[in-house]
């Protein structure tokens, strides 16, 4: 048993349904609030329930339906909703001291002694925000102020925030406009749909060969840095071959050029590493920091090496609200946890259980083209036919939805179905959230005639 009493499940009544959801509570909040409130995200409009309360692994609406969390509310919650050590930790900090800029704290002096301690040796300088954009557009400055160049190299279907230089290294500006000048963006390695058609590890890793082509061919000569997910996370889920990193580490390496790696996603236990890149034994020159860094708090970290740590003063890298007093200690405290309920091995169980699990679910369902995961970092993609592997977004859509209206609260990608429970679940609650997912699918697939 790796979690502590306070988040125990009730099986037997959990999921509860009381009332077909979204309830008439949730609709006259969400109608009343999107009076005003706009741009929501797909999830919402897939499903717009309205959530009063959360515990553990297990959320509430306002109509008194309960759900099991397989979404860590957008991979952020990784230690459950309001984990008493991590709200306690707030709620002192909160009452003593809200902000004092970048002046130096006892938390913040703990804090960054404890990432000393846990992060790969060579980060050691660190600077703090309150959101992951701001994290990158961080780093991206640190890039270009360490290297005097200006080039950045990123990859199709990365997401790094909403920001002019983030979403420029993601591809992210429909309908906002231009990608900025000096961006460049190189196909990502998705073997189960290979961009260059090819089979791993026949391929001999051409899409990271190809990396070194695209700068030669498109870059000027220019490039401070490539910035990467290592795992994909609003694109799929989608986990690159071994090998990979540690080719493009060498390219970058012979190339002199920088790497850098948008952990916001895969951080703090996610994938059952503190950072995602130890996986393939892979050091970025600089990493950042989020979602499941304060487990809920909006706090965000730039993390580098000393050499990167230099410019941090040169590109004013202090923001307003990053490093407050409690933003602070929602992360010691939410680190800490880690630590304490042995939350990294069990990320890593959890992990092979439901993937084992969704292995099983895929060779019962023709629809089900590939599962993958990593740590409790999962994807179901979704087709109409094995062989031609054509998207079936539309299954997506139904199967996501009654899901949901069984008391499964996750997250849709299109034809891309993705899971990331909280990493103090148990084996046993998990099993349950599996049963309904795959009960969605029969449904779906009679629906479709699949």
């Amino acid at each position: 048993m790796t979690t502590k009493n306070w988040a125990d499940v009730n099986l037997a009544e959990t999921p509860r349904i009381n009332v077909p959801p979204p309830g008439p509570k949730s609709r006259e909040v969400h109608e009343r609030t999107t009076k005003h409130f706009k741009g929501l995200s797909g999830q919402v409009k897939l499903f717009p329930v309205a959530f009063e309360s959360g515990k553990g692994v297990i959320l509430t609406d306002v109509d008194g339906n309960t759900y099991i969390d397989f979404s860590s509310g957008i991979y952020v919650t990784g230690l459950g909703h309001c984990h008493p050590k991590v709200a306690e930790a707030v709620r002192k900090a909160a009452g003593t001291l809200m902000n004092a800029h970048d002046f130096s704290t006892p938390e913040k002096m703990r804090l960054v002694e404890k990432m000393a301690a846990i992060l790969p040796g060579n980060l050691t300088c660190y600077q703090f925000y309150d959101c992951g954009t701001a994290a990158v557009e961080a780093g991206l400055r640190a890039l270009r102020a360490a290297t005097g160049k200006l080039e950045i190299v990123s990859f199709w279907g990365d997401f790094h925030g909403k920001t002019l230089g983030s979403t420029s290294c993601a591809g992210m500006t429909k309908g906002s406009g231009l990608r900025a000048s000096g961006f460049f963006l190189v196909p990502r390695p998705y073997c189960y749909r290979c961009p260059f058609k090819l089979e791993y590890p026949g391929c001999n890793l051409h899409c990271a060969d190809f990396v070194r082509r695209a700068i030669k061919e498109e870059t000027a000569g220019m490039v401070a840095g490539v910035v990467l997910e290592p795992i994909q996370g609003w694109g799929g889920s989608i986990i690159p071959p071994d090998g990979y990193m540690q080719k493009l580490r060498k390219i970058c390496d012979e190339l002199g050029i920088l790497l850098m790696a948008d952990e916001v996603l895969t951080c703090m236990g996610r994938t059952g590493k503190w950072l995602c890149m130890e996986h393939w034994g892979v050091k970025p020159d600089l990493a950042t920091l989020g979602k499941g860094f304060g487990n809920g708090f909006p706090v965000t970290a730039m993390a580098a090496t000393a050499k990167l740590g230099e410019t941090f003063e040169s590109i004013s890298a202090s923001s307003s609200y990053g490093g407050n007093p409690m933003a602070c200690a929602a992360a010691l405290a939410s680190i800490e946890v880690i630590e304490e309920e042995g939350l990294l091995e069990h990320s890593l169980k959890l992990g092979e259980f439901i993937l084992r699990r969704l292995e099983k679910m895929q060779a019962g369902h023709k629809m089900i083209g590939e599962v993958r995961g990593k740590g409790c970092l999962f994807g179901i993609e979704l087709v109409k036919d094995r062989g031609t592997k054509e998207p079936l977004p539309e299954a997506g859509k139904l199967i996501y939805q009654k899901a949901f209206r069984r008391g499964l609260a996750w997250i849709p990608a299109g034809h891309i179905l993705r899971l990331s429970p909280p990493i103090i679940m148990e084996e046993k609650v998990a099993e349950k959230g599996l049963d309904i997912i795959e009960e969605a699918i029969r449904e779906t697939e009679k629906e479709l005639g699949v």
